[in-house]
């Protein structure tokens, strides 16, 4: 390889990367990451140099999942800087797109940290951060809840306990995204070779704290006074390189994070459910008052709250909605239309025995 391996460090290069490479292609071929995505066209970068990259050939595909997108590595021939093959993933962010068809919307890949950025004041939602805490633990990338606003708010330690009461291991930092020390904690984070995603609603501060960070100045807009909702500032994803070495992946505030293919996120979020759940009397439960659920009981005992169980339904079957086949769905409707029959009948003949 012509290129120092401390240029590819620079943009995010590690051991995970290196060792999907064989001799010829240590000897051949460039690495280089995807610093932004346009129409048709890449941004590319070996450490070095940035340029172009029109999309041809093999790297045309149907398979959304296989597509290139911000944070992913390509190798390129040194002879005439032709697409040779795109690396394993250490990671993936997707979404499903908008409109009606189970399509995927790639987000970002290869990120070791994501920063869930959210305010202290109307805008702050628990079941918008289970969301959030769902995509990152599907993704298997580490999620730190960013508070911001602090400076504006009395009661921070209100949105503390609201966030650790989902998962009391969670990381947790509150800033003033105008203060640069108070951004202090979050550099700890931002070493040099690792990537971390910037996540949440417009307006909440993340170019902000992109700039704080030391990032090439991005532009920054208010929050509407009538809402406490952000107008938006950035309009595309992009890797931006941070003065610690890091890497920053800035998105656009996500006005919908439609999940899709993240059961095993969502289970991770709501764990504490799903254990209690393995207790109830019936092995398809579905937590609706039926006779032995342990998670109905947990609730009366204070151990859950009812809002929890609500949002643990709602993303479990809105990431089956979107992540199902046509024909799974219909299966899926034809098994829960018999379960209601079933459990109606049972309700009838229990009310006629007493």
């Amino acid at each position: 390889m012509s290129l120092n391996i401390n240029s590819l460090t620079t943009i995010g290069w590690e051991p995970f990367f290196q060792q999907q490479l064989d001799e010829n292609e240590w000897e051949n071929t460039t690495p280089h990451r995807v610093l932004a995505v346009h129409r048709g066209q890449l941004i590319l970068s070996n450490g070095e140099s940035e340029f172009p990259f029109t999309l041809s050939g093999k790297m045309i595909t149907s398979d959304r999942l296989a597509q290139s997108t911000v944070g992913d590595w390509l190798l390129l021939s040194n002879e005439d800087q032709k697409f040779v093959r795109q690396l394993n993933r250490k990671s993936l962010f997707k979404r499903k797109a908008a409109g009606s068809a189970n399509v995927h919307q790639l987000v970002a890949a290869n990120v070791n940290t994501l920063f869930i950025v959210t305010s202290c004041n109307d805008e702050f939602s628990s079941a918008r951060l289970e969301r959030y805490l769902a995509v990152a633990h599907d993704a298997e990338v580490e999620p730190v809840v960013v508070l911001t606003k602090a400076d504006l708010c009395d009661t921070v330690s209100d949105y503390v306990s609201q966030v650790r009461a989902l998962d009391d291991l969670l990381m947790v930092e509150t800033v003033n995204a105008l203060d640069p020390c108070s951004l202090d904690p979050l550099k700890a984070w931002c070493k040099s070779g690792q990537t971390i995603a910037l996540m949440g609603s417009s307006g909440v501060g993340k170019s902000t704290i992109a700039n704080g960070l030391g990032a090439p100045e991005q532009k920054t807009g208010d929050i509407r006074e009538d809402d406490k909702k952000g107008r938006h500032t950035t309009t595309h994803r992009s890797l931006l390189p941070l003065k610690s070495g890091a890497i920053l992946v800035d998105t656009p505030g996500m006005r919908e994070l439609q999940l899709t293919d993240c059961e095993e996120g969502v289970s991770s979020v709501f764990s504490d459910i799903e254990e209690i759940a393995e207790n109830c009397r019936f092995n398809d439960c579905k937590h609706n008052e039926e006779p032995g659920c342990a998670v109905h009981l947990a609730i009366e005992n204070g151990e859950i709250d009812q809002r929890r169980l609500e949002s643990y339904r709602k993303l479990m079957a809105e990431q089956f909605r979107n992540s199902a086949t046509l024909a799974q769905r219909r299966q899926k409707d034809k098994e829960l239309s018999k379960f209601y029959s079933k459990t109606l009948k049972e309700s009838h003949k229990l009310k006629g025995m007493t």
